[in-house]
């Protein structure tokens, strides 16, 4: 087994920003010291083992830096928790654009917005050599909301390349059934859709739904509300942009729930663009419901996280889940790591078997039963064993 997971990041922005500042930030913590991470090491594997090889981006402030300087451009944002991050030698190459930058972007200021580099647009065929000749096993897409094809280009270049794919972002790839037979077929593994935060607004408004149920306490409505100011949100100003991702928030939270609301009744999804917040993203949920005797109550939450440093603790779990994949020779969907990581994964399962299911991958075990699932493509409950 190689000591090292070499990993390619598509969209160096905040989050590819916040993974690599974490891969040196705990490369030198005494492992009794560590806060913040749900697993310090996997299968022997610590986060300082992750390395990037090959990386892809558009923005001319990126393209043909080192990420270790890349990372720190504009017009990303997010919190700077490791500043001192030295020279890796691998150099961001111009990529494909296709529907990965929102038209409406270009109204705004640089400072907030992409600007997309005079270089010429790289051929899949580039790209695909790129990524084998950097010696890249797993390719991570932190591509924006609302890119159907660029995502789906990415993933054909990850088959082509042979390289597991971890789908951070709301286009349904390991979650729709032509695609995750794809890569079962390629030998390959895949872990998605949509990064669920460490502790961010989609877990806690489904630890609350699921709470409600275990309590017997009946939910009638409920909201989600989110706002931040980083370019996630301002690219999600164009609410054409957003079906996918709707659907992937409101789903994680339906499918916990003792029965699905009616559509009418419940509003999960972003909200506003607010520059000032830069990478902070303020959540505010609202769930209405009845107790014993039919007595009406109401809960309000406000929940104010650093967006990106939230999805990048889970990120370096599920790369090494897909390393370990690799070594054992698995293919195709990571049932367990995708529930419990991500917000769309192709069988939803409450959190506190999703988090089995992913302790006995690790421990190279199976779960034994499994009482309740979703299946996000019908949205039912299903009774399964795995």
């Amino acid at each position: 087994m190689s000591k090292k997971i070499k990993i390619g990041i598509v969209g160096v922005g905040n989050c590819a920003s916040s993974l690599i500042q974490g891969i040196y930030y705990y490369k030198d913590k005494n492992p009794e010291d560590i806060i913040g991470l749900m697993h310090y090491e996997i299968g022997g594997y610590k986060p300082s083992d992750i390395e990037v090889v090959c990386a892809f981006d558009v923005d001319k402030r990126k393209v043909g830096k080192d990420v270790a300087e890349a990372i720190f451009e504009l017009p990303n944002c997010t919190t700077i928790f490791c500043k001192d991050i030295p020279k890796t030698g691998t150099i961001v190459k111009m990529g494909k654009v296709l529907d990965g930058v929102a038209e409406h972007m270009k109204e705004y200021d640089e400072k907030y917005t992409f600007v997309v580099s005079d270089e010429p647009e790289a051929t899949k065929e580039e790209i695909v050599r790129h990524i084998k000749e950097s010696g890249c096993e797993i390719l991570v897409n932190y591509l924006p909301v609302g890119s159907e094809q660029a995502v789906r280009f990415y993933a054909e270049c990850a088959l082509d390349a042979g390289v597991a794919f971890f789908n951070c972002m709301p286009v349904f790839i390991a979650s729709d059934p032509m695609w995750a037979k794809k890569f079962e077929k390629a030998g390959l593994p895949i872990i998605g859709d949509d990064i669920k935060a460490q502790l961010g607004a989609t877990i806690t408004h489904r630890v609350l739904v699921d709470l409600f149920k275990k309590r017997g306490v009946k939910l009638e409505r409920t909201y989600q509300l989110n706002t931040g100011g980083n370019t996630d949100f301002l690219n999600m100003l164009n609410r054409s942009r957003l079906a996918s991702k709707k659907k992937s928030k409101t789903e994680a939270v339906q499918s916990v729930a003792a029965k699905r609301l009616p559509d009418e009744n419940i509003h999960v999804g972003p909200s506003d663009y607010v520059p000032w917040q830069k990478d902070n993203k303020v959540c505010f949920i609202r769930m209405e419901g009845k107790l014993f005797g039919d007595v009406p109550m109401n809960l309000e939450l406000r929940l104010s996280v650093e967006d990106s440093p939230n999805s990048a603790g889970v990120a370096i779990d599920g790369i090494r889940c897909l390393k370990l994949a690799l070594d054992r020779g698995i293919s195709g969907i990571l049932e367990g790591p995708s529930a419990f990581f991500c917000k769309h994964p192709p069988k939803q399962y409450p959190d506190d078997i999703a988090y089995k299911m992913v302790e006995d991958f690790i421990n190279g075990t199976g779960v034994e039963e499994v009482d309740e699932v979703s299946d996000i493509s019908s949205g039912e409950g299903i009774e399964a064993t795995a």
